[in-house]
């Protein structure tokens, strides 16, 4: 039996998972995690990045604490795929057409939220939540296991400009601020491409790692 080891905890769990055959085992000790009200660092398909759950509101604190974050920041809720997103966001039928043309990938879509959003995590003037659906089998299984989109922020420490990399110097920098740390080997920082369908028009207003030629 896996001991649990509550939020209180100061130091960070370590869990080495694989990153194209993911253990069961070890994906639900990190959902149960998560369910006690943890923050994890876990890997996707353009960074390392923090998560937790939905609704949980002092999970969410600490990670702007940790990530230093204003309410202006855009959140970004992490689905299964695009049935979940559409209990979460406005999708009109172009932007259902491009997120499934373009999902899973290194996307962010700026979307609509819909009243299923906590309204803590939508953009405070805007209404907006970022929804992604990363080709990652971690991040997958991770939401695939909860069952619900998980709330997520790359992991950009404060004062710098790309996101840590390497697990073990997340581990070093913040075993004391995360829960668990999900060790899948080195994560190049790779942002995602932003797209905005909130408005009438879908633009790219960052281009990344991903490709939307339909766009150009």
């Amino acid at each position: 039996m896996a001991e649990f080891i509550s939020s209180t905890h100061t130091m960070a769990q370590f869990f080495q998972i694989h990153p194209e055959n993911p253990q069961q085992r070890l994906i639900n000790r990190a959902v149960e995690i998560l369910q006690h009200g943890g923050v994890i660092a876990y890997p996707n398909d353009s960074s390392y990045a923090i998560a937790c759950q939905m609704d949980d509101k002092q999970a969410l604190d600490k990670i702007r604490r940790i990530r230093q974050l204003d309410d202006k920041h855009n959140f970004t809720l992490i689905c299964q795929d695009l049935t979940q997103v559409s209990n979460f966001a406005k999708i009109d039928n172009d932007a259902y057409r491009l997120i499934k043309a373009l999902t899973p990938g290194p996307f962010t879509f700026i979307l609509n939220a819909t009243r299923e959003v906590p309204r803590r995590l939508q953009h405070p003037k805007k209404k907006t939540i970022g929804i992604r659906v990363p080709d990652h089998a971690i991040a997958s299984l991770l939401v695939e296991t909860i069952g619900e989109p998980l709330f997520s922020s790359t992991l950009v420490l404060p004062g710098e400009s790309s996101a840590l990399t390497d697990p073990y110097e997340i581990r070093d920098r913040l075993e004391h601020e995360l829960d668990l740390v999900i060790d899948a080997g080195i994560v190049p920082d790779e942002p995602t491409t932003i797209i905005e369908c909130s408005g009438k028009n879908l633009e790219i207003i960052r281009q990344g790692k991903g490709q939307a030629p339909m766009l150009d």
